[in-house]
């Protein structure tokens, strides 16, 4: 009998030799989140609209049963799934495993004739690490609340558990900070390629919204990571505080992307809605800057229950290497004095004195170049740990080989599907091994993306492999965890994107499954 498919790869997985059927009598029971949960996604696959039950004993109908029970004492996250004997029992080690014990049953669900069916199976899952995330950049293109929760929904789905945002860039500022109104005041009305009165123009989050996003985030047991980049990535700082801000630094490259790809060269004051990076810098040596620094920071942290604060530190070309070394260890005390873990880019690891809970997150090539593993390493060095983030791999905003044509190519681009899954986490830098490793993270920029569609276009299906690195088993461990068993796994998901409003890169690498 053929395993059912499931992405990311569970830790355990065995198929028995009997099938559940759901049905419009079929009942939920136990945990009433999980069963919100479980009922929703049965709901998106089958139309079927399932009853649920608080607990044991309290169900006492004919139809069959799906029970969902909470069982500590394992590792975080876990969870195992049993389909036998005509019922279906998920155990979590917490109310997280439980949630994506239910988003893999909602994988399993099948038609078959005129009934669902669920294959027997036994599944015993727990993530390999810790840290599973998401980025999405609402800095270049402005992305709604509506939007962000829809992502968060896809995201968890995959079993991701953070949400890196990036907030802030040099098109424009995303958050409303009481303590700087004038950044959303006067910072958050364009973006790439549009002004104050194009449909693509910019906006910000207000303390509503962003509570908001939080909120609905922890439903779906998903950490908010918000980023506020610097020293670099800050010209919009400067529309609303000239002072902070040094004028731009052109080179021959900057000026070369304005030629290819528009949006004009940057000038001081004045909105910046072109894609060229590495010009912009904050006044390192005043002090001024470090009290904006902690308004921001001080007040973001106020706002985000989550223990990250990432302050970027990537591209700064306009910095001095000495200035910056002394800005990131100033902002990377500034944030482990809140109370928070510092999260930064790797460029970061260039700076001695940074703070020891620094998490560097890697964003260079899976075959490291310029020395990125070195300063990537010195966060682990410093007693951290790091997030990887390999460009050519799993920065989802690049274009794929055939088909669409959103996206840019600048990381060894086109990245294809194969290429986006056939990578190690352990193998990219030397001498860093699981223990070294905090998590995984998925970026998605958003130079050439304007909306949903767009994001679910080059997300999908690139982002399920990267799930299946940061949740499952190394690769070479198992017949399982290969190219080639992902691409029948991933192909047998198609029908449950297409029910859920996903609209996936239908890629010829993939065999999909129609229905």
């Amino acid at each position: 009998m053929p395993l059912p498919a499931v992405v990311p790869l569970p830790a355990s997985i065995e198929a028995t030799g009997t099938a559940f059927t759901l049905g419009a009598t079929t009942v939920i029971e136990g945990e009433p989140d999980a069963a919100a949960a479980l009922a929703a996604v049965v709901r998106a696959r089958t139309g079927l609209s399932l009853g649920t039950t608080d607990g044991p004993g309290e169900y006492s109908g004919s139809g069959t049963r799906i029970s969902l029970r909470l069982a500590p004492g394992r590792a975080a996250e876990s969870y195992r799934l049993v389909v036998a004997d005509g019922e279906i029992l998920i155990t979590g080690a917490d109310a997280a495993g439980l949630f994506y014990g239910v988003q893999t049953l909602g994988q399993l669900l099948s038609p078959a004739g005129e009934d669902w069916i669920v294959p027997g199976t036994v599944i015993e899952d727990a993530p390999r690490f810790s840290y599973r995330g998401v980025m999405l950049d609402v800095a270049r293109h402005f992305h709604p609340v509506s939007t962000v929760k829809a992502y968060i929904d896809r995201a968890a789905s995959l079993k991701f558990n953070a949400l890196h945002l990036h907030l802030t860039d040099d098109q424009g500022w995303r958050v409303h900070l009481d303590s700087r109104p004038e950044l959303t005041a006067l910072a958050s009305g364009t973006a790439v390629g549009g002004g104050a009165a194009d449909q693509h123009s910019g906006g910000f989050y207000s303390k509503a919204d962003y509570r908001e996003i939080v909120e609905y985030a922890a439903s779906r047991h998903v950490t908010v990571v918000p980023e506020v980049d610097m020293p670099g990535h800050t010209h919009a700082v400067g529309l609303a505080y000239p002072n902070l801000a040094e004028a731009p630094a052109l080179s021959d490259e900057i000026r070369e992307t304005a030629r290819v790809h528009g949006g004009g060269l940057p000038v001081a004051g004045s909105p910046y809605q072109g894609i060229a990076v590495g010009f912009s810098s904050l006044n390192v040596h005043d002090e001024a800057t470090y009290d904006f620094v902690a308004d921001v920071f001080g007040e973001l942290a106020a706002m985000t229950p989550g223990p990250y604060l990432h302050f970027g530190g990537d591209e700064a070309l306009g910095t001095a290497p000495e200035d910056f070394a002394t800005f990131v260890s100033r902002v990377s005390d500034i944030i482990a004095h809140l109370g928070k873990i510092p999260v930064a880019w790797h460029e970061a690891g260039a700076a001695r004195d940074i703070a020891d809970t620094t998490i560097g997150q890697y964003w260079g090539y899976v075959s490291p170049t310029d020395g990125m593993d070195d300063r990537a390493r010195a966060f682990v060095a410093n007693g951290s740990q790091l997030i990887l983030s390999p460009a050519d791999a799993i920065y989802l905003d690049m274009k794929y080989p055939a088909g669409p044509s959103l996206g840019l190519d600048w990381a060894n681009g086109p990245t294809s599907v194969e290429r986006a899954y056939t990578w190690e986490p352990s193998a990219v830098i030397a001498g860093i091994d699981d223990t070294d490793i905090l998590g995984v993270e998925a970026p998605l920029w958003t130079e050439t993306v304007h909306d949903l569609a767009g994001i679910d276009l080059l997300a999908f299906p690139r982002i399920a492999a990267a799930a299946e690195a940061a949740w499952s088993p190394p690769t070479g461990t198992s017949e399982l965890r290969t190219w080639a068993s992902f691409r029948e796994r991933v192909g047998a998901l198609g029908p449950l994107w297409s029910s859920l409003g996903i609209g996936f890169h239908p890629s010829d690498e993939i065999p999909w499954v129609a229905e």
